[in-house]
């Protein structure tokens, strides 16, 4: 009997743990999306609004003209505009959500409510961390692709009813699609990882203005290298890193797309600048791991 008991506790530690766990994670991050819906309300309102102005401007423009070249060109050209802007309201929502994860539990006295349940500083850092590198990324390749499959049912609808081909307007959002996807999981997740883990970090420690500790020493170390040593090291490093160093894909502006534009995983591993920057991703999570271990409230 205390054998059959035995085994039975074994095989609940190694078979429940991990779905517990694994439940854990799943509710923190839930729990991170009801309390910032900024996260995707602010993508989804930008693509609101690039619908509002690809019906009345491009298709307005494209149905008033005679010349058939620039009606498909009005129609072809809003798409990687539409990408630009949706990425960059979802980035900064990324920016704004790392700079508030954990200072505004600690401002607002929830952190002593989170800390009372059964979950590790451990999962609720990492489940945290995932919003910027997982889910904001994940929620932008989304609405990125809904917004300009209605912008291309749209198109093509003038397009069929001017007698013209829809098979390159087709063929260029779908090639898109495939840099867009490559272009999330290179720069957004895995070369942003620093960028994002720092601004946790800072959320964690400061007690007050996080935007202003994450930004000034970076300015203050740039502004007393340009005095001292009349050279710009530090700038030309932070440009090189924050827009996306070797993968930022600059928008194409003509269709047919090049299938495999940009798209170069054997070279964009092979950076040592990607690994180093990974690393340090890692140990700042693991700073901020042990940080919220001991902090309280504001």
């Amino acid at each position: 009997m205390n054998a059959q008991s035995n085994t039975v506790s074994q095989f609940d530690s190694q078979g429940i743990a991990p779905a517990s766990a694994a439940r854990l994670m799943y509710w923190s991050v839930r729990r991170e999306l009801w309390a910032n819906r900024f996260i995707y309300i602010a993508p989804l309102g930008v693509a609101a609004v690039t619908l509002l102005g690809y019906m009345i401007a491009s298709m307005g423009y494209a149905m008033s003209t005679t010349d058939m070249a620039r009606r498909r060109m009005a129609l072809e050209g809003p798409f990687s505009f539409a990408m630009g802007v949706i990425l960059a309201a979802a980035f900064i929502a990324g920016i704004f959500y790392s700079l508030e994860a954990l200072h505004g539990e600690r401002r607002d006295r929830s952190i002593l409510f989170w800390k009372s349940l059964p979950v590790s500083d451990l999962t609720t850092v990492l489940s945290k961390a995932s919003i910027p590198l997982v889910v904001v990324p994940l929620l932008g390749f989304v609405i990125v692709v809904a917004t300009e499959l209605i912008m291309l049912l749209l198109g093509s609808l003038v397009l069929l009813g001017s007698g013209l081909s829809m098979a390159t307007l087709w063929t260029g959002v779908l090639q898109m699609s495939l840099i867009l996807l490559y272009h999330l999981v290179t720069v957004h997740v895995l070369w942003h990882a620093p960028i994002y883990s720092w601004l946790l970090l800072v959320s964690g420690w400061a007690r007050r203005a996080a935007f202003l500790w994450a930004t000034l020493p970076a300015l203050a170390i740039c502004g007393v290298e340009k005095i001292v040593f009349n050279t710009t090291h530090v700038a030309a490093f932070i440009e090189y890193r924050f827009p996306g160093g070797p993968e930022a894909m600059p928008m194409p502006d003509k269709f047919p797309i090049d299938p495999t534009m940009h798209l170069t995983p054997g070279a964009f591993l092979s950076i040592p600048g990607l690994w180093l920057g990974l690393a340090v991703a890692a140990a700042l999570l693991a700073a901020t791991v042990r940080m919220r271990r001991y902090q309280g409230p504001i």
